[in-house]
């Protein structure tokens, strides 16, 4: 079986994106789902940056080692090897919307995930959960049902 590949896109590739990547990779590994990977890109990242602090700290108290994380800038080809295409928000999706398979968390939950770039560790903690409760769902609604076609 041929590997299949979720995307999440965020701006800067630092703060939400990372943290979804993160948090759906240790969903897949905790519920031993085989032949899906999990990355994650930016619109403008900062290419040689690193996780903000506050997404590393608010990723650590779900357990989860981000240490290693670098942030990637986003281009046609890594969206072109990507099964499903996540972005945060309904306007990111708006930027991305001619380059394939592309959705936004809006239509796969209701909500848009705001960026907490810049603000304290208790809005990265309400970023996470969010993020948290759309990996169950793109797992439960899109990863289990996912057939090829």
């Amino acid at each position: 079986m041929k590997r299949k590949k979720i995307l999440f896109v965020c701006t800067g590739n630092t703060c939400r994106s990372p943290m979804a990547e993160l948090l759906l990779r240790d969903k897949i590994k905790k519920n031993k789902i085989k032949w899906w990977d999990v990355s994650s890109c930016g619109i403008n990242a900062e290419v040689g940056g690193t996780i903000s602090l506050n997404s590393k700290l608010a990723l650590f108290e779900a357990g989860i080692v981000s240490d290693n994380f670098a942030p990637k800038q986003l281009t046609q080809k890594i969206i072109s090897s990507s099964t499903l295409v996540i972005c945060m928000t309904a306007s990111q999706k708006q930027v991305l919307e001619d380059c394939g398979n592309v959705v936004c968390v809006k239509e796969i939950c209701g909500y848009d995930i705001p960026d907490p770039y810049g603000m304290d560790l208790q809005a990265y903690r309400i970023t996470r959960d969010a993020i948290n409760k759309a990996c169950d769902k793109i797992i439960n609604e899109f990863i289990k049902n996912y057939k090829d076609v």
